[in-house]
């Protein structure tokens, strides 16, 4: 395959076409990833289409909105991955939303393993049958395809969140990033900057521990506080658990590829008498892959994408009760600072206006944490209900298409016999 090699997906009436062109260019209907469900809101954003090149990927998002600060009622911007993590960032910078769940970035695109595979196959060409390659050959497009589809989904629920929430969807950074049509010229991070964001993270991770101690006056927060660091955990363990699942899947379908490749190839050799029976267990192994192969999907999509979104989405939660800790701290520093300077008589006027400013940020930042959670926890628990309930159901409906193929292919072979 050329270098230049990617997929091209177009959809066109209700068929979708995937085929090999210079570039990969993606147009969807709807959003086929983690579920969100977000209600109705004066400003609806998706990403129509994606173009992606051998080092960046071209996102068109589309808006309509009814908000009067908007220019247009319905725009279409092209964004990059690194113009979305400008727009994260600058939420989780900004101190007005130190009191909310910053929505987690949407993953870096990388495709490089799915390259990897398809690069492979066309190397080792001359080793396989033509049947074979055909196979496997439709196999890894399909991967590269549904890799490629997740990552522009996850951009979208990105901008979803952020357009539900009744706070950041009137912040002006987010009005520039949807309507501004020119590029942002926003650039990645270089190495030094990447440094100072170890470094920053590091410090976080020793702030943590230290306020690991600090008795909390609220027995909400409290409780949250250990909820989320046990929850974070499970969600890991669980993200981990569900990846090997599908692994598994992906592992049996490529073994029912390799059995139906084998068994089609001995029913055309010469004189075989059995022919037509291994011909029937060709095609059954063939369509159980197709199955299995389903369900791989099915569980990648409706169960680890959602355990790893979460799995972000409980870090920023943690993120959140980290900035209320600091806040904490330093209204609890301010208090005795204000103490001292009482008891010396001096600076007292301006000690006194820190400790309420500080004060004032504490039970702001507080009130608007306890909403974050609430709604956090809502959100969650809907979101998980309907997600395992379609992944239940899907489940359901391919065991049950396989009992009848197996069943099918049972009367056939009876008959060949």
């Amino acid at each position: 395959m050329a270098n230049e090699e990617v997929v091209s997906y177009r959809k066109i009436g209700s068929q979708k076409l995937p085929y090999f062109l210079g570039d990969n260019l993606f147009t969807k209907g709807k959003s086929e990833t983690v579920d969100l469900n977000a209600e109705a809101t004066p400003i609806a954003v998706d990403i129509s289409d994606a173009l992606s090149e051998r080092d960046k990927v071209k996102f068109t998002v589309h808006t309509k909105t009814s908000l009067q600060e908007f220019q247009k009622p319905e725009v279409s911007v092209v964004r990059q991955h690194e113009e979305f993590i400008w727009l994260h960032d600058m939420f989780e910078s900004a101190e007005e939303y130190a009191g909310i769940i910053i929505p987690p970035p949407p993953p870096k695109p990388d495709f490089d393993a799915s390259r990897e595979k398809l690069q492979k196959l066309g190397e080792g060409e001359g080793t396989l049958t033509k049947d074979e390659f055909q196979k496997m050959k439709k196999e890894l497009e399909a991967e590269y395809l549904a890799t490629f589809k997740k990552t522009v989904a996850m951009h979208e629920v990105f901008l979803q969140r952020i357009a539900a929430h009744p706070f950041l969807r009137k912040d002006v950074k987010f009005r520039v990033f949807l309507e501004y049509e020119s590029d942002l010229n926003v650039r990645g991070k270089n190495k030094k900057e990447k440094l100072g964001g170890y470094f920053k993270t590091a410090v976080q991770s020793v702030d943590e521990v230290l306020l690991s101690n600090q008795k909390d006056v609220d027995e909400f927060f409290e409780k949250q506080r250990k909820f989320l660091v046990t929850y974070y955990l499970r969600i890991k363990g669980a993200t981990l658990s569900a990846d090997q699942t599908t692994k598994c899947h992906k592992n049996v379908s490529d073994s029912y590829l390799k059995a139906s490749s084998n068994l089609s190839e001995l029913s055309n050799a010469e004189n075989t008498d059995i022919e037509a029976l291994l011909h029937c267990l060709a095609e059954c192994f063939e369509k159980i892959r197709e199955l299995e192969s389903r369900v791989a999907s099915d569980e990648d999509l409706k169960l680890s994408d959602t355990f790893r979104y979460y799995l972000g989405d409980s870090a920023a939660a943690k993120h959140l009760l980290y900035r209320r800790s600091k806040a904490l701290a330093t209204y609890e520093n301010a208090n005795k600072a204000l103490d001292k300077a009482r008891s010396k008589n001096k600076d007292v006027y301006i000690t006194e206006k820190q400790q309420q400013e500080a004060c004032e940020r504490f039970e702001k930042l507080s009130e608007t944490a306890r909403e974050e959670l609430d709604d956090f926890k809502k959100r969650r628990i809907k979101h998980f209900k309907k997600n395992l309930t379609d992944l239940a159901e899907m489940e359901i409906k391919h065991a049950k298409a396989q009992t009848a193929l197996l069943q099918s292919t049972i009367e056939q072979l009876k008959g060949s016999l």
